[in-house]
């Protein structure tokens, strides 16, 4: 039952997510991203828990995640996906794909303290790149924010990022060890 409603849930907010259309403000567009990668990810992983049994390792599934969303936070890449339904769909697979490789890796039976440090890198680089959008002096992704001030619209998008995806992924990680001292076995 409870596997039914996570994975419903995770569905769901996919819907939710992708029904935005691809033309929101920069802010709904992170949004989007954050919903996907660090909420309806991991709800669908749970829903399937077959997919916590591939053997996918935690610092593998972190790289891609690093690579995916900076690649796609790259103005370039970001204004591709912004402009081009091809390019949007490839983005929004990716999102979800690297996040359900992170979630799948992490909670795997047995991996929870490689779990945890693939969860905290995660937390980390989140951070870093919310930080930059809120602190960057100029906007990144002005040809393509929407609304009158394109850099409130970055800095409103990187808080969400902060506001999302830090403490998810840092209190997921911090769980992960938490399941690991409850265990009171040696780290593997």
């Amino acid at each position: 039952m409870i596997r039914a409603l996570c994975l419903g849930a995770g569905l769901v907010l996919l819907g939710i997510a992708w029904g935005a259309g691809n033309h929101a403000s920069f802010s709904v567009h992170m949004a989007r991203h954050m919903v996907i990668v660090a909420v309806a990810a991991p709800l669908i992983v749970l829903g399937v828990p077959r997919l916590a049994d591939l053997p996918v390792s935690p610092l593998a599934a972190t790289l891609v995640e690093f690579a995916v969303v900076w690649g796609w936070h790259l103005p370039a890449f970001h204004e591709a996906a912004r402009l081009s339904l091809g390019w949007y769909v490839a983005e929004q697979a990716s999102f979800l794909f690297a996040g359900g490789l992170i979630w799948i890796s992490v909670l795997r039976p047995g991996a929870e303290l490689a779990g945890a440090g693939g969860l905290l890198l995660t937390s980390m680089h989140m951070t870093l790149l919310g930080a930059l959008l809120i602190l960057g002096g100029r906007p990144l992704y002005s040809a393509i924010c929407y609304g009158g001030d394109p850099l409130r619209d970055q800095q409103l998008g990187g808080m969400i990022m902060l506001a999302l995806g830090t403490p998810i992924y840092l209190v997921a990680g911090l769980t992960r060890v938490g399941h690991l001292l409850a265990k009171g076995e040696p780290a593997k």
